[in-house]
């Protein structure tokens, strides 16, 4: 057994370069539309697909509607930057080609059954690999226009989130609390997908199992992960040199 911290910013590439080689985004980048919506962890895989066709001209600053960040940095109520100017739209590629400044909302209609459509997460629940996004938007935002083709069409949701959005409670029950008319600020609401961890990432490149056993961290390992992966001699050795490249990724500040 091996263990390795993993930052925040490792976790979304190590993901991104899982996701990328991801059996179902290979088949989808031959023939069908990949819809990659705005998000900070979607930036690196958009990244690495991009990369992965030969695609140029793509940059991680912007690619996001909402975001948290800490009370030094301000964002609407919706969890937006004041100025969406630069918002270079999602990453749409259809049969191999990137169809630049498109979103997601450009190309619903036109989604169908073997077309896959990548959406970030803000909860996660690690036992029963569910996830949920936060709502500022008041028709819901992307997770609406997703879940019509999701489950209008069948068309394929992953769900990239990193283990530090990890969530104790039971998703639903946290909604409810979150969608109260009584409340006030972000709503809550859980959807269904193939949930991809930092975990599923180690073990679809590798083949090696993956737990958290610890998290935390100062001086820029915030929110940082310990991993225990187990395996035979040759998963552990593969996963040590998996988390040798990313161990280094700088921590995310392109806003």
């Amino acid at each position: 057994m091996k263990q390795f911290v993993i930052t925040s910013s490792a976790g979304k590439r190590l993901i991104a370069k899982a996701l990328a080689s991801n059996p179902a985004i290979l088949s989808v980048l031959k023939k069908g539309t990949l819809v990659i919506i705005a998000g900070t962890t979607n930036g690196y895989i958009a990244q690495e697909v991009l990369k992965s066709i030969g695609a140029k001209g793509f940059s991680r600053n912007h690619f996001f509607r909402g975001v948290i960040l800490p009370p030094s940095k301000t964002v609407t109520s919706e969890g937006r930057l004041a100025d969406e100017s630069k918002f270079p739209g999602d990453v749409v590629i259809t049969n191999g080609v990137w169809q630049k400044g498109k979103t997601i909302n450009d190309v619903l209609d036109t989604l169908k059954e073997g077309d896959v459509i990548l959406k970030g997460a803000n909860a996660l629940d690690l036992r029963r690999k569910q996830a949920a996004v936060l709502i500022g938007h008041p028709k819901a935002g992307t997770i609406a226009l997703a879940l019509q083709a999701v489950a209008g069409r069948r068309v394929k949701l992953i769900i990239p989130v990193g283990l530090e959005k990890r969530v104790d409670n039971d998703l639903y029950a946290l909604a409810e609390k979150l969608n109260s008319p009584k409340a006030s600020g972000y709503r809550l609401l859980p959807f269904p997908g193939q949930v991809f961890t930092e975990i599923e990432a180690i073990k679809q490149l590798t083949g090696a199992d993956a737990e958290m056993v610890a998290a935390g961290g100062v001086c820029g390992a915030e929110g940082s992960c310990l991993l225990a992966v187990t395996g035979t001699e040759e998963q552990e050795k593969l996963a040590e040199e998996l988390w040798v490249s990313v161990a280094s990724e700088p921590p995310f500040d392109e806003l």
